[in-house]
């Protein structure tokens, strides 16, 4: 398995911070996939964005609908995430 450097929660600050700890309100922890973002701020703030807009921003398919489909893409992507 590759290994990537990630920002650790306790050493966290400014973006990289804030939206950890909206991941941690979120879900109640820091899944991985956020983590893997934490080098490049900018762009981890970017993801979580597009994340909102696509699963929570208005569409005619339910939030269901959307968790489902993207259930399928991973599997399909063998991507455990």
């Amino acid at each position: 398995m590759a290994w990537i450097r990630t920002v650790p929660e306790s050493e966290a600050t400014g973006i990289v911070r804030e939206e950890y700890e909206a991941g941690i309100k979120r879900a109640g922890r820091v899944y991985n996939i956020v983590k893997l973002f934490s080098i490049k701020p900018e762009r981890l703030k970017a993801v979580i964005n597009q994340y909102e807009v696509v699963m929570h921003g208005p569409s005619k398919l339910s939030r269901g609908q959307r968790e489902i489909i993207a259930t399928v893409v991973s599997q399909i992507n063998a991507c455990r995430y």
